[in-house]
């Protein structure tokens, strides 16, 4: 077995968004296959990375109304 290497969650996002090297994805990669604990950190990852691509975020409902009422009045914005 070759040196273990302590993977930061950082590399492991890195790893997970395909943004690591050609040797670190092949570094982590070896070590997912031999270090159980490094493949459940990656696991935690992995469901929060679909949790968060998941999220849709829009304004209230009544946000959209009164700037769609804002407009309909034709007001001008006045910035100061």
């Amino acid at each position: 077995m070759g040196i273990m290497y302590n993977y930061t969650p950082e590399d492991l996002l890195l790893y997970l968004y395909k943004e690591t090297s050609p040797e670190t994805t092949a570094s982590i990669e070896e070590a997912i296959k031999n270090d159980w604990t490094l493949r459940e950190k990656l696991a935690v990852l992995k469901t929060s990375m679909k949790r968060l691509d998941s999220i849709k975020t829009s304004p209230r409902t009544e946000v959209v109304l009164n700037i769609l009422r804002y407009a309909a009045n034709g007001e001008t914005i006045v910035t100061r």
